[in-house]
């Protein structure tokens, strides 16, 4: 999972994305607003820790919510004011968090908000005969098992919690490329070829000048809020 943290306290953002990278997720952590609309913008996210919980930060929120963005929002926020927990959610959150915070709290509410957004248990990823067990890597494609390495686990791992949507080829090359999109390479390609090789054809689906996607079942298509989840294509 990929988190897009705007937190101005220095040491603060500093200690979420310490602690939440332990928990395996990858954390891209920006302070000013000016630079978390830019993220927005050339990336990919799959959870969204909104610290600046001023207006500026709630416009942004409920600019995600106009352009019908479904990407999950935690407020990070001093206030506990209820006046002001009731606007954010009314501008789109998903959820409050009060600082000071307990990191575990935190922890807990990200996992309990992926898996009402995305039914990823933080543990298992099921798509049809597939099946990933994130913490031990282990893979299996109907009841046989497939040796993957790291970066080809990470790669899928990636596609499946966003299954139905494009990852484009910046995103993934970010994640599991040495040198990130910088590598001229066509290392990329090659993890994908080995990666469908190992599982099999009809799960990994090129979107020929973005990226790729793994198509879930039909019942997954529509987003559990009501909207078409939308993906930045950049």
């Amino acid at each position: 999972m990929k988190i897009l943290l705007i937190e101005g306290d220095l040491d603060l953002g500093n200690h979420v994305r310490i602690v939440l990278s332990e928990q395996g997720l990858v954390v891209v952590w920006v302070r000013r607003l000016i630079d978390a609309e830019r993220a927005l913008e050339t990336g990919t996210c799959d959870l969204l820790l909104l610290g600046i919980s001023d207006s500026e930060g709630l416009h942004l929120l409920a600019r995600l919510r106009r352009e019908k963005s479904c990407l999950p929002v935690i407020i990070l926020s001093a206030s506990d004011n209820i006046n002001d927990r009731l606007l954010a959610f009314d501008s789109g959150a998903d959820d409050y968090l009060v600082k000071p915070f307990v990191m575990v709290e935190l922890i807990s509410r990200v996992r309990a908000l992926v898996r009402r957004s995305y039914g990823f248990d933080g543990e298992t990823l099921d798509l049809r005969d597939l099946s990933l067990h994130v913490p031990t890597r282990c893979v299996t494609v109907g009841k046989r098992k497939v040796e993957l390495t790291a970066s080809e686990c990470l790669l899928l791992s990636t596609l499946l919690i966003r299954a139905d949507r494009v990852v484009t080829r910046r995103t993934l090359e970010e994640l599991a490329v040495p040198g990130g999109r910088n590598n001229a390479s066509n290392t990329l390609d090659v993890h994908i070829a080995n990666l469908r090789r190992k599982i099999g054809d009809g799960y990994i689906r090129t979107v020929r000048g973005i990226g790729f996607v793994i198509d879930a079942p039909a019942a997954r298509t529509e987003s559990k809020c009501g909207w078409k989840c939308s993906e930045s294509t950049h």
